[in-house]
Parts: C-alpha cells; structure tokens; sequence
C-alpha cells in the first residue's frame, strides 16, 4: 500500500486542503484485501465547508474540532483519494496528518498479515459406485441384455 498526501494553504485567513491518495499494490489487491476503517486525529474544523476561517471565528475562537475517518481502498478498485479541509493555525504545523497515516497503514499491515496466512487451497475429488452396489445390480442388467437380444 502506498500512502501520499500533501497539505496546501493560501495566503490569509484560508484553511489548508489536506489531499490523499492510497493505492493498494497489485499482490494487495490479488489477496482480496478488506477496506480498513479508522477515526483519524486529523482534526475536522467546524464549518469546513467554509475555504477560509476570520480571527475570533470558529476554531480561531475556540470552538472544538472533531476527527475525520480515514480508510483503505478496497481490493476491486484498488485506490482511493481524498480531500480534507484542516482548521487554520498560526504554524500551519499538523503532525496528526502522519500519526493517522501510520496508524492506518499499522492496521493494514495487520490485516494483511492475517490475509497472507490464509494459505490457498485446490482439491478434487471423484467417486463411483461402490463394488456391493455394481455386484447387486450387474445380475439384473445382465438377465435384462439377454431378453433384449432374445427379443423379449
């Protein structure tokens, strides 16, 4: 799995755009692997519908951030991008954007461990009748031949 992301801001009173791409490997995707799902620490601001975010408003003003949830492609589609809006901070440091990728990426990797160790299975089988059933049966079929070719 290859996790890339980068964080942009304007200039100003603009939030930052976290974007995010996630992209299983080929051998990822051959294992049927399963989306992983997890509460990131990337903080969701309030009205992150807003591209911006004044002095004194919303989490300039001490409102709470809540978590995004964050997750694995599944193994049909192979990736999965995203696009994030974070709160404004004066440092526009995030250090929860890597913590959450290494986790999810943690996760994963157990996930994958416990898929690898479903090892691959090929069996046939193939049965017939049963020599008591063919020994009752061929006195029949026999005595049914000889009136056939007898015109019975």
């Amino acid at each position: 799995m290859i996790i890339e992301w980068s964080i942009k801001k304007k200039r100003g009173n603009f939030r930052p755009v976290l974007t995010y791409t996630v992209t299983l490997e080929d051998f990822e995707k051959d294992l049927g692997m399963q989306r992983i799902v997890i509460q990131s620490s990337i903080p969701h601001p309030p009205g992150s519908w807003f591209a911006g975010c004044l002095p004194g408003e919303r989490e300039r003003g001490g409102e709470e951030c809540g978590t995004y949830r964050i997750y694995t492609p599944d193994y049909k589609t192979g990736e999965v991008d995203g696009e994030l809006v974070l709160p404004w901070r004066e440092h526009a440091e995030y250090p929860e954007v890597e913590e959450s990728f290494i986790r999810l990426r943690e996760e994963f990797e157990a996930a994958l461990n416990d898929v690898y160790n479903s090892k691959p299975v090929e069996t046939e089988g193939r049965l017939e009748l049963s020599e008591e059933t063919r020994k009752n049966i061929a006195v029949g079929l026999i005595s049914q031949k000889f009136l056939q070719a007898a015109g019975f």
